[in-house]
């Protein structure tokens, strides 16, 4: 009686809440700001605001319809279950399963304000659309003359009568910190001696300038070198002769990595230098990444930043850019509502970064300007005409020659500034070259100075005194938006060096590898979260002089090694074989040491009694959920052996909201109970380990345990053995052998059935789906969603690209496929495998090259709302072929499809007939989705692959490729070191609704709120740690007092540094995101608990048990402080922004 109570008042409530917010939407409709226009043109603005304004509200409407719909589900739900439900699982007389209800049912509630965002409107549309320039460019390809892939370019020698010409020629090294060579190897053999040179021959003349950007390389040196040569070096950076741009640990890709690890890696070199030399950087140079992602100008503009340089962009897109003066812009995001992301970008108009294509149009000539390449050395000009050194008899006609290229280099900018870089890659290794080069450049200049009548004044530069100088010939501070240049928004991807050459490859390239640097990245930033909390309640109790504080080392450690694999030639998978095992070592030895950190605070948060703990590296505390035996194996799950005694596990969310997850224990005995710490029985489901389609592996059993997770914390929960078989819920089996002769291995324990023959086509279903398969491939047909009547067709295929017969073929780099891709044909038809069970269902088809697993989980909220797929690929056997999968569907996408950017943003991509098939993937760190006026189908991915939809209602993505033969960029190798590789996925299918045709149109897209749980959950599963000794009293650790909004995410929380750089310091950097998301996709019964909350967070209560001392909001490498740090501990951020704050706990 008394929970009827409750749930009437619970529901009044609840009704009260919904009335309220409507009230609150159709008030601010009434009072919106953006109404009082400017009446000048009366009747049509007033008619587009009424037009904006009925638009709104009938979405507004729709919204609340929603609300009270899904109001009304969660009081029916309290209702039906008012009665005390039963505690496990039961079986319905129709064969399905039917779970014990939430004891809390979500309710999630989005306030209509925090929809606005996502239908944008506001601001002003930029000059240059990337989308839309795409769409304007023929792609043609011309002959250009001696700019091949440009055009002639002529001045008038008088136009510099009025305001003179300035150059700066900037000196630069570019260090790969791993490519043909290894990091270390490099170090050795030839960047120690660039950095000894360069202290050496700087010195020599205060004229001189060099610019260095890789912090993983100038780190290992200044460990090496004596205090008097740090000290000169400090000099150097003081007096402006040397600067440090950009400031990351490495130049990184920009297509794969995701913005976790490229903001890690930009914290760790800017903290280096902080600490180390003392300086910022402030201006941004990526020579080498291959295209170019808008989520970097965004990281370089929140890290203070007021310009950037970039290179590598499609060769049409930088002749269209020179040909209009657009080749320096403010670069925006596509989101911004205003100008607050705007950075000053400069695009090199030419084919690389090497001196002969950078001093002007014609290589030829530029060529004769690269002093190391004079006679005699090792290296020459392709053009046949060598480098002549300067004297007093030829310096008049080589500066003349010289000047008439920077002239016409110049023509392409909008500004009488000029910029040429000098270098390329590991340059000025020898004091013989920083010699030619100096001094042969200093004569040219002091000639060109010396003649008032040439109007030009030249000489060595940084990067920024570039562009102070453009800031001052404008009159305007560093930083400041420069007048009479164009605003740009959108992306450089996919990149084409020259004919239909596009670098497509690498966003596949050695998948295993990427996929390593997504659980590395999950790894890290739990343990950087852990350790920060163990070390604020250990601080806290007064504890920590018993605290292992030197995992502090090993997370730096891990910090550097995730920072180096960010590397344009790593996570790309372009380096040699010997190379890519360098960095696969590492990661694994990082990976490695992060379970012993997260071990560590774990131990610590979960003991009952604090005053019992005792750190013993010997014996460890808690056990760890896998092994690797080797940097190229896929990881081995522990088994537990279970005993008279109960065993322990702990269980660790990484995510900031609490999660309903099914978590999976293997053990050695099928009798098992698993209680939670009070003692209550958990639903959990018993089915067999496989070792391949037909065997499983003896006394070996899966327990999946379906348990509530605390939002950054530890679960306690035990597992008994117990002697009555009963009270374990069996998964049953039907195996369909497919007309092939094949033993099977059963385990008694499991219900299974074997048919000789194939399946008919069959479905699996949970509360919120219906999957159907067909019953031959095994592979996914159909999906319909709970309550409605039409299936919606997404059926998956195999194929497999080819590359050509021409001397131009795939490889590491390069996609040129030999056409379309062909059906996948293996020589036998699939073994396929039903698994059915209260927690989850699973279809299991195993091929000759892929065994593809896809699950439905039978669980109320996120995990039971998409599919779950994984595809485990082994190509070895392969040549020159590139397998892909592709899903099929009846959505009427058209053209249009949409990737994420470094899982950070999304970019709407257009298929563009007019380009071969291989320029129309992208990379895909995180999703890719599309989508028509009804459905939206997202595949969200584990791991950074390329992707792509070639016709309306496709997605398809390259699982992994074999090549044998080098691409001609400079690798040297194919692509033949392929690994078993497990590639992993969730698909998600949403409903749209009417009101959000008004975005359609827009260049800009959000994911749902569910999509980007279901991204997070995907890619930071549970770890469960099972308790390896006597167990003391546990208790679980639930460190957040409150729920963090539903857009919201902990980006990371990461100690500091103390003064002995392997311990760290008594404060943090909170690192926040807000996210962007679209209301118009269908959210009933998302099973959140969280709400929005138009951006305010009150810091001050958020962590149980611990105070916050002080919050200083500061720049995102955490360089400069922003504002004042005030006693109030609330924020507030806007959509899609990224804060740091720099904080103590205790």
């Amino acid at each position: 009686m008394k929970l009827k109570k409750q749930v009437t008042v619970c529901g009044a409530a609840i009704f009260c809440v919904a009335v309220f917010s409507l009230y609150l939407m159709l008030d601010r409709v009434q009072h919106d700001p953006t109404r009082h226009q400017s009446g000048g043109n009366f009747p049509r603005s007033q008619i587009s605001v009424l037009q904006n304004r009925i638009e709104q509200l009938e979405q507004l409407l729709e919204e609340n319809h929603e609300i009270i719909s899904h109001i009304k589900d969660s009081v029916l739900e309290l209702t039906a279950h008012a009665e005390g439900p039963p505690v496990l699982p039961h079986h319905k007389p129709n064969g399905s399963w039917v779970l014990p209800p939430e004891s809390c049912p979500s309710f999630l509630s989005v306030s209509p304000q925090d929809c606005q965002f996502a239908l944008g409107g506001k601001g002003q549309s930029p000059d240059l659309q990337m989308l839309a320039v795409y769409s304007l460019l023929p792609f043609d390809n011309q002959d250009g003359g001696v700019w091949k892939q440009g055009f002639d370019i002529t001045y008038e020698p008088s136009e510099w009568d009025t305001e003179p010409l300035q150059v700066f020629v900037v000196p630069h090294s570019h260090n790969d910190p791993g490519w043909i060579k290894t990091f270390d190897k490099y170090y050795y053999d030839q960047t120690q001696h660039i950095l000894n040179s360069m202290v050496l021959k700087m010195q020599e003349d205060p004229r001189r300038r060099f610019i260095w950007s890789e912090i993983s390389f100038f780190s290992k040196w200044w460990d090496n070198i004596s205090s008097q040569k740090r000290a000169a070096v400090r000099r150097l950076v003081g007096n402006g002769q040397l600067e440090m741009v950009t400031g990351g640990w490495v130049m990184p890709d920009e297509a794969n990595s995701h913005y976790f690890a490229m903001i890690d890696q930009l914290i760790e070199g800017h903290q280096w230098l902080e600490k180390n030399i003392g300086v910022m950087p402030r201006s941004g140079w990526a020579v080498d990444p291959f295209g170019h992602s808008s989520t970097m100008p965004y990281l370089l503009k929140r890290s203070n930043l007021t310009g950037m340089l970039i290179q590598r962009v499609h060769y049409a897109i930088k002749k269209h850019f020179a040909a209009t003066q657009n080749l320096e812009f403010m670069w925006r995001q596509t989101w911004d509502p205003d100008t607050s992301t705007d950075i000053f970008c400069h695009m090199m108009p030419f084919y690389s970064y090497d001196v002969p294509h950078t001093c002007g149009p014609d290589p030829k000539i530029c060529c004769q300007f690269d002093f190391k390449r004079l006679p005699g050395g090792r290296i020459n000009c392709p053009w046949k005409v060598p480098p002549r050194a300067i004297t007093d008899a030829n310096v008049a006609e080589r500066a003349q020659l010289l000047l008439d290229q920077y002239r016409k280099k110049s023509k392409l900018y909008r500004s009488k500034v000029l910029l040429v870089p000098l270098g390329d890659d590991f340059r000025y290794d020898k004091p013989q070259e920083w010699d030619a080069q100096f001094l042969n450049y200093q004569r040219i200049f002091d000639f060109l100075n010396s003649r008032p009548n040439l109007h030009v004044q030249a000489q060595f530069g940084t990067l920024s005194d570039y562009f102070d100088a453009l800031y001052k010939k404008v009159g305007i501070v560093p930083g400041m938006k420069l007048p009479g240049f164009p605003v740009l928004s959108g992306d450089f991807f996919s990149y084409a060096d020259r004919e239909d050459h596009y670098w497509t490859g690498y966003y596949t390239s050695r998948p295993f590898y990427k996929s390593l640097d997504r659980v590395l990245e999950a790894h890290l930033r739990g343990a950087e979260i852990l350790y920060s909390l163990a070390l604020a309640h250990t601080r806290r109790a007064g504890a920590d002089s018993r605290y292992p504080l030197s995992d502090y080392a090993l997370l730096t450690n891990a910090r550097r090694n995730l920072g180096l694999f960010q590397h344009h030639d790593a996570i790309t998978g372009t380096a040699k074989e010997a190379v890519a095992v360098d960095y696969g070592v590492r990661l694994l030895h990082s990976l490695n040491n992060l379970k012993r950190v997260i071990i560590n605070a774990a131990h610590y948060l979960v003991l009952g009694d604090k005053d019992t703990y005792h750190h013993d590296p010997a014996a460890p505390f808690l056990g760890t959920d896998d092994t690797r035996p080797s940097q190229d194996s896929l990881p081995e799950r522990t088994v537990l052996r279970m005993d008279t005694l109960p065993r322990f596990l702990v269980v660790f969310n990484p995510l900031e909201q609490e999660r309903l997850s099914v978590v999976p224990v293997l053990v050695d005995s099928p009798h098992v109970r698993v209680l939670s710490e009070e003692g209550q029985p958990l639903p959990s489901q018993l089915s067999a380990r496989w070792s391949s389609a037909t065997d499983t592996v003896p006394d070996v059993y899966q327990v999946s345990v379906l348990a509530r997770l605390p939002a950054l914390g530890l679960r306690v929960l035990q597992l008994h053995k117990s002697l009555d078989g009963h009270t374990m819920l069996k998964s049953s089996v039907r195996l369909y052998l497919h007309g092939r002769d094949l033993p099977v291995r059963k385990q008694e324990v499991v219900p299974m059935h074997v048919f000789p023959a194939a399946a008919d086509d069959f479905c699996l279903e949970n509360q919120h789906l219906h999957a159907c398969f067909s019953g031959r491939s095994g592979l996914l047909q159909s999906i319909r969603r709970a309550g409605e009547e039409r299936e919606q067709r997404v059926s998956s295929e195999f194929l497999v690209y080819g590359t050509r017969t021409s001397k131009d073929k795939s490889g590491a780099y390069l996609f040129l496929p030999d056409g379309e891709a062909k059906p996948y044909a293996p020589k036998d038809p699939p073994v396929v495998r039903v698994t059915e069970g209260p927690l989850f269902s699973e279809v299991a088809s195993y091929y000759q090259h892929v065994q593809t697993v896809v699950r439905l989980y039978n669980v109320p909220g996120v995990e039971g709302l998409s599919l779950d797929l994984s595809c485990l690929v082994d190509i070895r056997d392969h040549i020159n072929k590139e397998l892909a999968l592709r899903f099929s569907t009846d959505i009427e996408s058209d053209d249009t499809f949409f990737t994420d950017l470094n899982g950070f943003q999304i970019q709407p991509r257009r298929y563009q007939r007019k380009l071969p098939l291989q320029a129309n993937f992208y990379p895909m760190p995180a999703m890719a989705y599309i989508q028509d006026a009804q459905s939206r189908l997202t595949l969200h991915t584990a791991q950074a692959l390329g992707v792509s939809s070639l016709s309306s209602g496709q997605l398809e993505v390259i699982l992994d490729r074999r090549l044998m033969q080098d691409d001609n960029r400079g690798l040297g190798q194919g692509l033949k070191d392929n690994k078993r590789t497990c590639n992993r996925f969730r698909l998600l299918l949403e409903r749209r609704t009417t009101a959000s045709k008004v975005q359609d149109g827009r260049p800009i897209s959000f994911p749902s709120l569910l999509s980007h749980i279901t991204s997070m959950h995907l890619n930071a599963e549970a770890l469960v740690m099972p308790v390896a000794q006597e167990k003391p009293a546990l208790r679980s650790f639930t460190p957040l007092s409150t729920t963090l909004p539903c857009d919201f995410h902990i980006l990371n929380l990461r100690m500091l540094q103390a003064e002995d750089d392997s311990l760290p310091s008594a404060e943090a950097a909170l690192i926040l995101h807000r996210k962007g998301f679209d209301c118009s996709l269908e959210a009933k019964n998302l099973g959140f608990n969280c709400t929005t909350s138009q951006g305010k967070l009150a810091l001050g209560s958020l962590f149980q048990g611990l105070e916050l001392g002080s919050l200083q909001p500061t720049s995102l490498t955490l360089m400069y402080p922003l504002g004042t740090a005030s006693n109030s501990t609330s924020i507030h951020l806007d959509p899609m922004e990224i804060a740091t704050f720099r904080i103590r706990l205790g």
